[in-house]
């Protein structure tokens, strides 16, 4: 069974956990008693992963890359097949 993580194949950029907080109240300087935290909900912070397909060690592979590691040129995308007639 593979059990890989989804994360980018060059900065290793993955799922990042996190929490959500649920206040209720009015604030002191509002003339309230303050805000409480209510409830505590747990999430994920999901990189934005593309699947492309990029130069990796001289062949053509279809890796997931980030975003930003798109953005800034550090995935080289191969050369355009050109058909000829």
């Amino acid at each position: 069974m593979k059990t890989t993580r989804r994360a980018c194949v060059f900065c290793g950029k993955s799922a990042a956990a996190g929490r959500r907080y649920a206040r209720r109240g009015m604030l002191k300087k509002k003339g309230g008693v303050g805000r409480r935290t209510m409830r505590v909900s747990h999430r994920r912070f999901r990189p934005n992963l593309q699947r492309v397909r990029i130069l990796l060690d001289g062949t053509v592979a279809r890796v997931l890359v980030c975003t930003a590691c798109l953005k800034s040129g550090r995935a080289l995308r191969p050369p355009v097949a050109r058909a000829t007639s």
